[in-house]
């Protein structure tokens, strides 16, 4: 999920209104739901299918971002034998929502939710996606309950999925745990998160998996006065997200076996685009030994230098083409996302993205030996183009909010000269990309012989409120 902080919609500086209605409409991002499909949320809020098994027993927590209350996921850790028992509880959406009901349809026009600084455009209406089907704590609510076996290494040896009836105990923020971790002060499933956490991390880099630690750009607010920041991960955001990744990785395999599914994937990277990787640290004076794979260079990297930075940069090249692959008998030949190194499907966030409800579902006729409902089933074939279709509108409604907020930072110093880094540079028609400190701006930068990781010194020659447009130019 963007860490974007949210507001009030009334505190959009008046100056960026404009600039965000006109980047809403162009990706056709809508604001409000139809009458119709909020009463029909109503109803199905008063009305959930509740499951027989009941493990209210289980002291589940969750751990999101600060403000947080659409809420997906709560985890509970025990160790089991030499390893650990995992408990994964995900909102259990299929509860509410009717097949080819108003809300399923309006969740296939929207394909996930939109996150703005100034207010969140939900895939589902917030009286379900903020309320009765939330895992807020204290509230007895429908699951699908994941149970996944490890061993003393971490690896998964067994995983199974149900419905059953949940309790979260504890509502925890990443800056909270974090806190409490360092200080030693978290009780024992804390404890085993972050232990958990790192085996599974060292499994990833068995695997050959790689996570880029490109710092976050990201915008705070204080009242109509915005600024952007560069945020870097916590530890224990990559610990629960490699929950989540255990989870996805289970789905996969599970759907595999039962020969039906859709996988989120990404195809290994191409040669010539190692090879360009390659060069371009070369040129950045970075020592990459022909011995030493892609994860084994990435992880040497931190993002603490001007040249390591742009590297970074350029390495995300080679976590582009990510999509979906839906299949029915014979697996997809392309089946592994390149970057986790394994099968994975999108399963543990169905409050926010549509593709969870539908592995969710298939997942649990799998484990039961039972019939994939046919409203599952018969949308599969058509879930790619959807997903990658609200993907690249969400992407871009992303990327133009930043740009936006990067003009509103910059429009009162017109002609001014800062000092960034070059991360990226083409020669041939002599533009690239700029990054800044202070403000944490990216932005696009013309002139004769860029070089990348190069700090340079460039006056800003625009910066359009309506259009996001901010660009520099290293004068002679």
């Amino acid at each position: 999920m963007p860490s974007r902080h949210l507001m009030l919609r009334e505190q959009v500086p008046p100056a960026l209104r404009e600039g965000l209605r006109l980047l809403r409409a162009s990706l056709g991002v809508p604001r409000d739901f139809p009458r119709a499909v909020l009463a029909e949320a109503e109803e199905a809020a008063a009305n959930p299918i509740l499951p027989e098994l009941d493990r209210t027993d289980l002291p589940f927590i969750t751990i999101d971002p600060e403000g947080s209350t659409d809420l997906d996921q709560a985890v509970h850790l025990a160790r089991s034998g030499d390893g650990f028992c995992l408990h994964y509880a995900i909102a259990d959406v299929a509860a509410f929502v009717r097949p080819g009901g108003l809300i399923d349809a309006e969740a296939h026009r929207r394909g996930q939710t939109f996150y703005a600084p100034t207010s969140r455009t939900p895939l589902h209406p917030p009286v379900l996606s903020e309320g009765a089907a939330s895992l807020l704590p204290g509230q007895t609510r429908p699951a699908l309950l994941w149970e996944l076996q490890l061993d003393a290494e971490g690896r998964t040896t067994a995983a199974v999925v149900r419905r059953a009836l949940v309790r979260s105990r504890q509502q925890l923020t990443y800056v909270g745990v974090q806190a409490a971790l360092d200080a030693g002060t978290t009780d024992e499933q804390l404890q085993l998160l972050a232990e958990v956490g790192r085996l599974r991390e060292g499994l990833e880099r068995e695997r050959g998996g790689v996570s880029l630690p490109v710092p976050e750009q990201e915008i705070v607010a204080h009242g109509e006065r915005w600024e952007l920041t560069y945020r870097a991960t916590l530890p224990v955001e990559g610990w629960n997200a490699q929950i989540s990744l255990a989870t996805g990785m289970a789905a996969a395999q599970i759907m595999l076996e039962g020969g039906l599914g859709v996988l989120r994937t990404l195809p290994p990277a191409r040669d010539s685009s190692l090879g360009k990787l390659r060069r371009i640290a070369a040129a950045l004076g970075l020592r990459w030994p022909g011995s030493m794979s892609y994860p084994e260079f990435v992880r040497s990297l931190g993002a603490s230098t001007p040249a390591n930075a742009a590297m970074l940069n350029a390495c995300t090249l080679l976590f582009r083409g990510a999509g979906y692959q839906a299949f029915d008998g014979a697996p997809p030949e392309q089946k592994l996302h390149a970057a986790i190194a394994a099968p994975y499907a999108h399963t543990t966030a169905p409050l926010r993205r549509l593709v969870d409800r539908y592995v969710g579902e298939v997942c649990l006729a799998h484990c039961a030996g039972t019939a994939v409902p046919d409203w599952a089933s018969s949308a599969l074939a058509d879930l790619p183009a959807e997903l990658e279709e609200s993907d690249r509108r969400a992407k871009k409604y992303d990327r133009g909010i930043v740009d936006l907020v990067e003009a509103l930072v910059l429009a009162p110093r017109l002609g001014q000269s800062f000092t960034g880094t070059v991360l990226e540079s083409d020669p041939e028609d002599g533009t690239g990309t700029l990054q800044l400190a202070d403000p944490a701006v990216e932005a696009t930068i013309r002139g004769d012989d860029l070089v990348l990781g190069e700090q340079v010194t460039a006056t800003l020659v625009a910066a359009d409120l309506l259009s996001g447009k901010v660009a520099f130019r290293v004068l002679d």
